[in-house]
């Protein structure tokens, strides 16, 4: 056989094992993360509910979805683990209160970014003479 010929099996295989190594890692880190899960911790399942991890088992977790309302989900249901932040920011709306100098920082962005901003909106001049009738005898349709 000559090199050229065995040259593309060996690029599909280099290939494959890439991307099965690169899919390991990823569920290395699930594993890891779904392990590191404690009571008390905000959780996204993998169908987009937000809880707050009251318990937890082996293979499953006790999730409180309300106050009062408790579920057992399988620990692989677990999208993500999030910090207490972001939890209370998705969830309660709460934003986390920025330094001071942080948000004059943003404040000057803001006023930059204004100014590049092309509004796309019709003006209600611009909204009037489009809807007056035409007087040359086309037809606006």
């Amino acid at each position: 056989m000559n090199l050229i010929q065995i040259l593309p099996f060996v690029l599909i295989i280099g290939v494959m094992l890439l991307m099965t190594r690169s899919a390991k890692n990823k569920q290395r880190q699930a594993v890891n993360m779904r392990d590191q899960m404690a009571p008390g911790a905000g959780i996204r399942t993998i169908g987009g509910m937000y809880a707050v991890v009251k318990e937890v088992n082996d293979d499953t977790v006790l999730l409180e979805l309300a106050d009062g309302v408790h579920a057992h989900f399988a620990k692989n249901a677990i999208a993500a683990v999030l910090d207490q932040a972001e939890y209370d920011r998705i969830v309660h709306g709460i934003e986390p209160e920025p330094e001071f100098e942080a948000a004059d920082a943003e404040h000057a962005d803001d006023s930059a970014e204004d100014e590049d901003r092309v509004d796309l909106a019709k003006s209600t001049d611009e909204a009037k003479v489009q809807d007056a009738p035409k007087t040359d005898g086309t037809d606006s349709k």
